[in-house]
């Protein structure tokens, strides 16, 4: 199975993070004790773990990777602590010391973001006073800022061949001071002195089996466990775990001995990285034991259901449903599986049965209303006496409910590049997410014309299968077989940074397909165009073209637009939450705590309110207000009509959003955006209309002192601001109105 990370960490301004700890053979055994310890006492953290060594063989760190799924060794001369300032790949370095043994929760350094951290350790002096110093061995949080600058480097050298003390001298005028807990010493704890319950990294400066130091010697022999042991503990651990720690220690235990509970959670993680042939193969052999675990039958019915085995997800669902905890969920996943096969009275039925095991059920709800029948027939009688040869049909992520509002604004704005009428007379529409069969293809041939558009499609664990890997669930046998025109229009290259792609030759093999069937081929942005044609051979790279997304020129689209005489004192904000994880890493409280300071300030000047999407958009609203004691009055965009989205949208002064259409929508209005960049697909926009200072990255240090300058100066000279907004539209509208001419043409 290839596993592909995406990385777009020089777009996102994601931090990526390392641990080091310089190591040779006599501090090999210590090293193994500081793994167990970190995994343990933080079993949600994995970063990068760089092993600094004098030359040891490779095969002596083969008892460290068995402890830690990213082992990075790496050579070096000195073993010194100025080792760890010549590393200039990742954004914080965290040197910890093989003598060391983690405790607590490092969170806190994890965070960090500023200067050199250090424990300057209390010492006694020569005189009666006493003094502290950063000893050489200690814990450093080291920031990128210091590992690039030259003059610190400079001055580093000067002191690295000074004996004790060298780090003490060289961070004079950088040290920010880190709480002693971090960097505890255990000889302050002789005549056993009990561990005091704060610490959370505990250092062995000697031997550590010296007799006094019993409850020290202790907290320390809990992680000299064997490598089973130390798995087994591990993964009974209580609370959230880490999915590639899971991963790596779970494994070999199951390969051991075949544990129920154990085999599913390795299903799920394996399931929600979108590896799902190997969550699929984790459980299979447990099933054929005819195990009782409802659970296990829903995570693999979901499993077979991504890699469109439907027969077979279908039966295991079904066994999930004899669980009264899990009968709602599963009940709503047969009824999606029924509905995306073309089987709407059969998912009507399902969803009904999951609504009577749960009336709160929101997946249930959404799928009972999709397949009820509209009074009269499914279709209007205006669509029906319409012939099929006059239609174009549609491909799409059709929103209904209180799904995401900005998929509701995109396909009607796509439509309008290409008709005036955007309603059912004119247009088919075919959800992306249903199986594209035999009787789908039917509909399509006999139209004029498809079109495939607009949406982040490109994207492989939204609503998975296992035709195409990405969003359409079309098989390539069913995409040479169309006959009519197909155009791909506006969708874009959706992959977070840091995502895993585990199906790419599935993904680029339909990616290819596509693009040879289809007769014009756009993307919304030029990243998605450039990302695509990395994919292609190159006698299909040039037929790849930049297409901007309907929604950023609404003012040219929508029939008899007016531009608003005035707006409301308002700034809109908008925040997103799905995969937070590879939005946010470990910066979500540093985000909070910055927006919760530019938003105090911004509302000294004007009203500020949230512009929420979908409903878990709420989340930040509800995280301010506990952490902040912020509150902001919210616009519930998932209950408005397209009219009434573009109508809020344009009569605010400024949007602050995170969510790509909650900057192309109001974009498209003509009001003034700051992008907070989460998703490389932000900043693609930015670059695109040449504004790269509107976006704000989610990780950056003075995140709220840039939002605040930015802002108040757009809306300090607010018509100016809008002005720009209309230039910059004018050139995505020329691209738009050239591409469409070029659409009619091919459609007849």
């Amino acid at each position: 199975m290839t596993r592909t990370v995406d990385d777009n960490r020089t777009v996102t301004g994601k931090r990526r993070i390392a641990f080091a700890a310089y190591v040779d053979e006599s501090r090999l055994p210590g090293l193994l004790t500081l793994l167990r310890s970190l995994a343990l006492s933080n079993p949600w953290v994995c970063e990068d773990f760089l092993v600094l060594h004098p030359g040891l063989p490779d095969d002596t760190l083969e008892a460290a990777r068995r402890l830690h799924p990213r082992i990075v060794p790496r050579r070096v001369e000195s073993g010194r602590a100025f080792d760890m300032f010549r590393i200039r790949d990742y954004d914080t370095v965290i040197a910890l010391d093989a003598g060391m043994v983690v405790l607590g929760d490092i969170g806190e350094l994890l965070r960090m973001r500023t200067g050199v951290g250090a424990v300057p350790q209390l010492l006694p002096g020569d005189l009666p006073k006493e003094r502290r110093m950063v000893l050489d061995d200690g814990l450093l949080v080291i920031q990128r800022e210091w590992l690039e600058d030259d003059d610190f480097s400079a001055r580093l050298d000067g002191f690295s061949g000074a004996s004790g003390g060298a780090v003490d001298t060289a961070l004079e005028g950088v040290l920010v001071p880190v709480d002693v807990r971090y960097d505890f010493l255990a000889n302050r704890l002789y005549d056993d002195v009990p561990v005091p319950e704060s610490v959370a990294i505990l250092r062995f400066t000697g031997q550590p089996d010296q007799p006094g130091y019993g409850p020290a010697q202790q907290a320390r022999r809990r992680f000299e466990v064997a490598d089973e042991e130390f798995r087994a503990g591990y993964c009974a651990l209580p609370g959230g775990k880490h999915p590639d720690l899971l991963l790596h220690f779970a494994l070999p235990l199951l390969e051991r001995s075949p544990q129920v509970d154990l085999a599913r959670a390795v299903a799920e993680v394996y399931r929600q990285q979108g590896r799902y042939q190997e969550a699929v193969d984790v459980l299979s052999d447990l099933m054929a034991s005819d195990v009782d675990r409802p659970r296990c039958h829903e995570t693999l019915g979901l499993s077979l259901m991504a890699l469109s085995r439907y027969d077979e997800a279908e039966t295991h669902l079904l066994l999930a449903t004899a669980s009264p905890d899990v009968a709602p969920s599963a009940f709503g996943q047969l009824a999606r599986l029924a509905w995306l096969r073309g089987a709407d009275d059969t998912a009507h039925v399902y969803a009904r049965q999951g609504l009577d095991a749960d009336p709160t059920d929101n997946a249930c709800r959404t799928l009972y209303l999709r397949t009820a029948e509209a009074p009269g027939g499914s279709r209007s009688a205006e669509e029906e006496a319409s012939p099929a040869g006059e239609q174009l049909a549609h491909v799409a992520l059709f929103a209904d409910g209180r799904e995401n509002a900005g998929d509701r604004v995109l396909p009607e704005a796509v439509r309008m590049c290409l008709d005036a009428d955007t309603g059912p007379r004119r247009w088919h529409p075919i959800h992306a997410h249903m199986l594209f069969g035999e009787a789908l293809l039917e509909q399509v041939n006999a139209r004029r014309g498809v079109v495939v558009g607009g949406g982040g499609l490109l994207l492989p664990d939204t609503a998975p299968n296992g035709n195409s890997a990405w969003q359409w669930n079309v098989p390539d046998e069913m995409l040479r077989r169309i006959t009519v025109p197909l155009a791909v229009f506006a969708i874009g290259y959706n992959i977070f940074d840091g995502q895993s792609i585990h199906r790419r030759e599935r993904f680029t093999a339909s990616l290819r397909t596509l693009v040879r069937q289809s007769a014009f081929f756009g993307l919304r942005n030029h990243g998605s165009v450039a990302r695509v044609r990395d994919l292609l051979p190159p006698d299909l790279q040039d037929r790849v073209v930049f297409q901007p997304c309907p929604t950023t020129v609404a003012r040219q689209l929508v029939p008899g637009w007016t531009d608003p005489l005035e707006r409301d004192d308002t700034v809109l904000v908008n925040c997103a939450y799905d995969r937070a994880g590879l939005r946010f890493g470990h910066d979500y409280g540093h985000f909070l705590a910055e927006m919760a300071g530019a938003l105090r300030t911004l509302r000294e000047h004007t009203d500020v309110r949230y512009a929420a999407h979908m409903p878990s958009d709420e989340k930040f609203v509800h995280d301010l207000r506990r952490e902040h004691g912020v509150a902001l009055s919210v616009e519930p965009l998932y209950d408005a009509s397209n009219e009434g989205i573009r109508n809020i949208y344009r009569r605010t002064k400024l949007v602050i959003g995170m969510r790509g259409h909650a900057g192309m929508i109001p974009f498209g209005c003509g009001t003034p955006i700051i992008s907070l960049v989460s998703h490389p697909k932000m900043a693609y926009f930015l670059s695109d209309i040449e504004r790269p200072e509107w976006g704000v990255s989610v990780h950056e240090r003075e995140l709220g002192a840039r939002l605040t300058e930015r802002s108040l100066a757009l809306l300090s000279d607010h018509p100016a601001a809008v002005a720009d907004v209309h230039a910059r539209q004018e050139a995505l509208w020329r691209v738009t109105e050239a591409n469409s001419t070029e659409l009619r043409k091919i459609f007849g």
